[in-house]
């Protein structure tokens, strides 16, 4: 009996370390990074995206789904940490929460991953039927943009992180420039004047449309900006993302097939 234990635990290990092996080992201590929120903030904004394509692992390096992944991050009692990889690899690891962390990093994480969760679940579905006139009078619409990949930005004049933004969504643009088959539409909660007088200062190269509080905060139930949008040359939602970087490889990846 004590014989079948022993190969029991040997195989256990192995197999833990063979899962280990293949994905790498967390790229920061999973404990020290919970010691203090700042540190955990700094961490989690630069190399924690859950919006993006990954593989989502759970605590014993077992590969699962990403909605099970965030499904499990929404219930407060793990934190997300990249393993160690190479180049644009993204492979996300669950560790337990430790019951002295700063409670701060727990409701983040939560509430991060149902956004994220959210999120996730729009993709594949229709993008909803919509028809609206932007700055400049020219009207905006599904059938106007049918048969182009469209891209969504959603957006406030008082939000930092949407503003800090804009000069690489522009730089986006000027990449694209010479592909007639994708177009870059925003959706704002402000209205004319108050879009007129702030993008004169700060110009976006996105088609700005206004006045979209209630279509925003009711059809496409928006709790978190900015939002990006990526829509299929069908109107399908291929990706919705939370910040800059995840769009740009979200867009590289759909203007190529």
């Amino acid at each position: 009996m004590k014989r079948l234990i022993s190969v029991v635990v040997v195989i256990f290990i192995f197999i833990s370390g063979s899962a280990q092996e293949k994905y790498g080992n967390p790229e920061v201590d999973p404990i020290q990074i919970q010691s203090k929120f700042s540190d955990w903030w700094a961490y989690q904004n630069k190399k924690i995206m859950l919006s993006r394509d990954f593989t989502a692992l759970d605590s014993f390096s077992n590969q699962i789904t990403k909605e099970a992944f965030l499904e499990e991050l929404t219930k407060g009692n793990f934190i997300p940490i990249r393993l160690l990889s190479e180049g644009d690899i993204y492979n996300y690891k669950l560790f337990k929460i430790e019951p002295d962390s700063d409670t701060s990093i727990k409701a983040t994480i939560a509430q991060e991953a149902f956004d994220a969760e959210k999120n996730f679940k729009m993709e594949g579905t229709v993008f909803p039927k919509f028809s609206f006139k932007d700055l400049n009078g020219n009207l905006v619409s599904n059938e106007t943009m049918k048969g182009k990949i469209i891209v969504i930005k959603c957006w406030y004049i008082h939000c930092a992180a949407c503003i800090k933004e804009f000069p690489h969504v522009n730089e986006l643009v000027s990449k694209y420039k010479n592909r007639k088959d994708i177009l870059f539409v925003s959706l704002a909660e402000d209205n004319p004047q108050q879009l007129k007088t702030f993008l004169a200062k700060r110009p976006l190269s996105y088609s700005v449309i206004p006045n979209l509080k209630g279509y925003m905060n009711e059809t496409l139930q928006l709790n978190a900006f900015p939002t990006h949008f990526i829509l299929d040359k069908e109107g399908v939602i291929k990706k919705v993302v939370s910040n800059f970087e995840s769009l740009e490889v979200a867009l590289a990846k759909e203007s190529k097939l």
